[in-house]
């Protein structure tokens, strides 16, 4: 199992950053299609909303990788 948590580590840590890419991507494309305002000011809250969840991601996979939870509570 433990062993598990640290290939998920890993794809965690794949996964933030290239998550943030592809929603850059994918709003500068629509902004693109609609420059308007709106859909400048909707592009711009989700990804200033999501980079830091991404990045969270990323340190959650860092931390699997790592052996953080492997450590057992005791009770």
């Amino acid at each position: 199992m433990n062993q598990l948590k640290k290939y998920l580590g890993i794809f965690w840590m794949v996964l933030g950053p290239v998550t943030i890419y592809f929603l850059i991507k994918m709003a500068a494309g629509e902004i693109r299609l609609k420059p308007d305002i709106d859909t400048k000011i909707q592009w711009g809250v989700f990804v200033i909303i999501f980079i830091p969840i991404a990045l969270g991601m990323t340190l959650f996979g860092y931390y699997a990788l790592q052996g953080e939870y492997e450590k057992d509570i005791e009770s």
